[in-house]
């Protein structure tokens, strides 16, 4: 089976850990023992820290979104540099390079590839580009929920759900003000059009990826094609 994780990097790298990291490279090991297995690694906090500061400076939405992959990728040569020798010993830049380095045997772990395009994204495309069969977000939520969780107690977490839906919700949280989708809109299109089966989950304990992938158990919400 052909396996893209993409790992939000408050989840990665909540905080700088050696431990941290280590804990997810353990689980991408096993899961790569079975599975053909590429990663996406996120920029969290640091980035969003960095953007923030760069805007304060007069930087445009390019220049931040450029700042925001470097940071992705350094969180990508964190988790690459545990995961060594299996992994590619570099991020790749490309999709192709990505899709080489699994020709080579070797798990890709990326970061940011374009401006105006969102690590979410990236995981999407990249599923979409190599016909994957499964596309794992590992995030801070355990699923996905008819609204923001974190601001709505009422809101409905779902077990399953089609695509088409999906959009729907991630279009309405993040048109709320101070509401975070817990994919992008442009990542849940990616997903409807390409038909690849998606789960969310809390990536907050790794095994949590292990279980899902490994054991097929899971608390998140499952993306079912149509």
């Amino acid at each position: 089976m052909d396996v893209v994780i993409s790992v939000g990097g408050s989840v990665l790298v909540p905080e700088l850990s050696s431990k941290r990291i280590s804990e997810f490279a353990r689980v991408a090991e096993e899961i790569n023992n079975s599975h053909s297995l590429s990663i996406v690694a996120g920029g969290g906090q640091t980035a969003r820290d960095y953007i923030g500061v760069a805007r304060e400076l007069g930087a445009n939405d390019s220049i931040c979104d450029y700042l925001g992959i470097d940071i992705t990728r350094i969180n990508a040569r964190l988790l690459i540099s545990a995961l060594d020798p299996l992994a590619y010993p570099e991020p790749p830049t490309s999709y192709r390079a990505a899709e080489d380095a699994l020709a080579d045997d070797k798990i890709p772990v990326m970061g940011g590839m374009a401006p105006g395009q969102t690590t979410d994204a990236v995981a999407a495309v990249f599923s979409e580009y190599t016909n994957a069969d499964l596309l794992v977000y590992a995030t801070s939520i355990d699923g996905v929920y008819s609204s923001d969780p974190r601001t709505n107690e009422d809101a409905e977490k779902f077990e399953e759900l089609p695509p088409h839906e999906l959009v729907e919700i991630v279009m309405q949280t993040e048109l709320s003000a101070g509401s975070s989708a817990v994919v992008d809109a442009l990542a849940a299109k990616i997903i409807e059009r390409s038909g690849v089966r998606t789960l969310v989950l809390d990536g907050t304990d790794p095994d949590n990826l292990r279980r899902a992938i490994l054991e097929g158990e899971h608390e998140g919400t499952e993306v079912v094609p149509e």
